[in-house]
């Protein structure tokens, strides 16, 4: 899945482009039509506590948010092909990981956390594992991440493989014979059990072989099955052509996604962040001029946000474009719960073993005085 970006100002890493839902796997699925106007920054009900996590309070949140907007840390709004990302962090480096641009590997902190986590339980299985390449993520000042479609709102990261040949510095296209399978296997294996991934997208061609070492690596079937999307088309690992050689990992973010869906209209009210934007697929017949009677927008503006030199569009491509009204509030982010296997669920369910007896709690040992 190609994936890209755009900006403004210092602390924003995407041109946002529109809060509405999507399906997860498909940019060209988002709304082509204007979201109705809502009031201009409503009370925000405080969002259920996602995986564990302490319920936020949106009233001490958009207290910080009209104070210091960078207080509130990574804010991720919108959806990754149309969306934005707010106070990034960069990606640390590390032993276990080779950072391939340090210009494109910006994201939130649970991003990084989600990879940092599945990276170490390589390397816990399979010590003394060769580095892992990092690719891109996001970018630190926003805009067009180069050829990329997503990344746009911190929650995207392409991953490399581990391959036999040892440690390499970039992504190589990758058959059977070259990939590492054990460890590559567990990486995978790690992203779905360890981390709350949305979507691992890579190409099908390589789909068959990690399903295939799992398989001899003695994995429950029925959860293979789940997890390859071989039950249904809600998956987790699926077909994106042009990933041969890496993995494109889209993660769940329940705090940074919050954040930002509480404080998006302010922040927009206050000019620390753009306004909203939608995807519009083109139809045959419409113009630069159609689009912007339209969305209530400008020719100029449609053209700066899709890095247009010309005026001409293409029928059955997508194009972002500026809205001025803010698309209605979807609620709370609903983080599933991770798909674990059989092994691994039981151990969930298994009740906490009791806590260790304080020493004057101990009974006394026979004999006594």
């Amino acid at each position: 899945m190609n994936d890209s970006l755009p900006t403004t100002g210092t602390c924003v890493i995407a041109l946002l482009a529109g809060l509405a839902s999507l399906p997860p796997a498909a940019a060209s699925d988002e709304p082509d039509t204007p979201p109705a106007t809502s009031a201009a920054v409503e009370r925000p009900s405080l969002p259920a506590a996602p995986n564990g996590l302490a319920p936020l309070d949106a009233e001490a949140t958009l207290r910080t948010a009209r104070a210091d907007p960078a207080e509130l840390g990574p804010l991720s709004i919108g959806t990754p092909d149309a969306g934005l990302l707010l106070n990034p962090v960069p990606f640390p480096s590390g032993p276990f990981w080779t950072v391939r641009d340090a210009s494109e590997s910006w994201a939130t902190e649970e991003t990084i956390d989600a990879v940092v986590t599945a990276i170490e339980g390589v390397e816990a299985r399979y010590p003394g594992s060769p580095r892992l390449v990092i690719g891109a993520l996001s970018h630190p000042d926003g805009g067009k991440l180069y050829r990329h479609l997503s990344h746009q709102a911190g929650r995207d990261a392409d991953v490399g493989f581990y391959y036999c040949r040892g440690e390499v510095d970039s992504f190589l296209i990758a058959r059977k014979k070259d990939l590492d399978l054990p460890r590559t296997w567990a990486l995978v294996r790690a992203l779905v059990t360890e981390t709350d991934v949305e979507r691992i997208f890579v190409d099908r061609s390589l789909i068959s072989i990690l399903y295939a070492h799992a398989v001899e690596e003695g994995e429950d079937r029925g959860w293979l099955n789940d997890v390859f999307g071989r039950t249904s088309e809600k998956g987790i690992i699926q077909h994106e052509r042009r990933h041969k050689d890496h993995l494109h990992v889209r993660f769940f973010n329940p705090r940074a996604q919050e954040l930002g869906r509480i404080t998006y209209p302010l922040l927009v009210e206050a000019g620390v962040a753009p306004p909203p934007m939608v995807q519009h697929r083109v139809r045959s017949g419409e113009t630069l001029g159609s689009l912007a009677r339209r969305y209530g927008t400008s020719v100029a503006a449609i053209r700066s946000a899709n890095g247009l030199r010309g005026s001409s569009l293409r029928a059955g491509r997508s194009y972002v474009i500026p809205i001025r009204r803010m698309p209605p509030d979807a609620g709370p982010v609903v983080v599933p719960p991770r798909r674990l296997p059989p092994e691994l669920q039981i151990r969930a369910a298994a009740p906490a073993p009791p806590p260790p007896l304080a020493s004057s709690d101990a009974p006394a040992s026979g004999g006594g005085r």
